[in-house]
């Protein structure tokens, strides 16, 4: 019998972590859990590597870094939120590791460097749009592709055209009418950005231009994501919103694995809905593409504004409907640079310095 798969979960304490920790427990034929980071103590899961901390702090990353280069360890599931899952899934990735990714800000980031160092392996997508895209590309070939086109719930406030944005409260943005997600993740899902950021990475999972990808709004989250082929054909990826799907195909691939979440019935199929995103309300999509298009520094400059602009917001030092504005105004005043990963590195630090000359010690949600 083959030995089951050593998995690394990096955010073992956020959403993702703790339904890819269900998937695991629930599979101890198929998976072992080998470290973890996020604070889950011994006590509540043996693992060869428990490392508690954050990016920065002691000796944290180096610990980080020597769990996910270990030998023994097969695959690495990165849930860590924000700029900092960048690190450690580089390290895996040169390690030879397979990576199962959650955090859209590393592909955003550093696309063409991580994708570089996934080589013919690539990554595993644990993204529902990402994942839905990845499961109706198998066995296709992409000059077949006319165009992706990944869904969103379009938020709490997509069905709202009266709501001031500017007054929205932390309370309001958080409620999610699909996802249960991290603060940050749902916020973004708020403003959209979420979809932006997405856009970028379908971008390079897929080799996708960026013209040839868009967005629709899809509120009952039972397609996840479509892709449209040359010959005038869809294919859809359709589901419950249960985030530990995409998990399992991840980490089972090839394999699907039986019972992974209860199944859809036929019957709540009826009644889906596709509307045109309004662009003019929610622009960070377009703000997206074009820093994606623009390339260098430009998209770690988003992801790093928008970060930092959320953490204002949660924080009580932003409005809501000031999120989107502070990060065009921080693409606006960039000075562009190269892409190298040092470069990229200082980008992300010059955005969040920008943002944060403006509202001062922002602190974390």
């Amino acid at each position: 019998m083959t030995r089951p798969i050593n998995i690394a979960v990096l955010g073992a304490t956020g959403s993702i972590g703790r339904q890819t920790l269900d998937v695991i427990d629930r599979n101890p034929a198929r998976f072992k859990l080998f470290g973890l980071t996020g604070g889950v103590g011994s006590s509540d899961r043996k693992a060869e590597h428990d490392i508690h901390g954050r990016a920065g702090e002691g000796d944290f990353d180096a610990r980080v870094e020597a769990m996910v280069t270990d030998p023994r360890c097969d695959l690495v599931v990165v849930a860590i939120p924000g700029a900092r899952a960048l690190g450690p899934t580089m390290s895996a990735l040169r390690a030879g590791k397979e990576v199962a990714l959650a955090t859209k800000e590393v592909l955003v980031m550093a696309g063409a460097l991580v994708m570089k160092a996934a080589g013919e392996r690539g990554i595993r997508p644990i993204d529902s749009e990402h994942s839905a895209i990845w499961q109706c590309l198998w066995g296709e070939e992409l000059k077949n592709v006319r165009r992706l086109v990944i869904t969103s719930s379009g938020g709490p406030f997509w069905a709202h055209p009266e709501l001031d944005l500017d007054q929205v409260t932390v309370e309001q943005a958080l409620n999610h009418p699909r996802w249960s997600m991290g603060r940050k993740v749902t916020v973004d899902s708020a403003t959209l950005m979420n979809k932006g950021l997405e856009l970028i990475e379908a971008h390079h999972l897929y080799g996708i231009p960026l013209d040839r990808i868009s967005v629709c709004i899809h509120p009952q989250s039972v397609v996840h994501s479509l892709v449209e082929f040359v010959d005038g054909s869809f294919k859809a990826q359709l589901g419950r919103p249960d985030m530990r799907l995409p998990i399992a195909v991840a980490l089972a691939y090839p394999d699907r694995l039986p019972d992974a979440v209860p199944p859809t019935s036929i019957h709540e199929l009826s009644g889906l809905e596709f509307q045109e995103l309004d662009e003019d309300r929610f622009p960070s999509v377009r703000l997206a593409r074009d820093a994606a298009a623009t390339g260098g520094g430009h998209p770690a400059v988003l992801n790093a504004a928008n970060e930092e602009a959320v953490y204002a917001f949660l924080a009580g030092d932003l409005p809501f409907g000031a999120i989107i504005p502070t990060v065009e105004r921080a693409l606006e005043a960039f000075p562009g640079c190269g892409g190298s990963l040092p470069e990229i590195l200082e980008a992300d630090r010059w955005a969040r310095a920008e943002v944060k000359a403006k509202f001062g010690s922002v602190r974390r949600a």
